[in-house]
């Protein structure tokens, strides 16, 4: 995992929702601030492997369990839409 996020705490409101545009086998894991955020993640997109790590990281910069988030939208897109529980 990236060790160079961005502290994203501010945004860890409960029922907020971020747009994600979501890019797979990328060099290194990280985010990028913005509307949408930018999330560069090493892991494939096969079977779920790169939502799996997106939301990961997402949590990691947002500073909360992994569970808390929900994929509502773009399982299988780039462009994805995520909840925070």
């Amino acid at each position: 995992m990236a060790r160079d996020l961005p502290d994203l705490s501010d945004l860890a409101v409960p029922g907020a929702e971020f747009r994600i545009r979501a890019t797979p086998k990328a060099a290194r894991d990280r985010i990028e601030p913005g509307d949408p955020l930018r999330v560069y993640v090493t892991a494939p997109a096969d079977k779920g492997a790169a939502n799996a790590a997106v939301l990961a990281l997402l949590a990691k910069a947002l500073g909360v369990a992994r569970t808390r988030l929900t994929l509502l939208r773009g399982a299988s897109a780039r462009d994805k839409r995520v909840r925070l529980d």
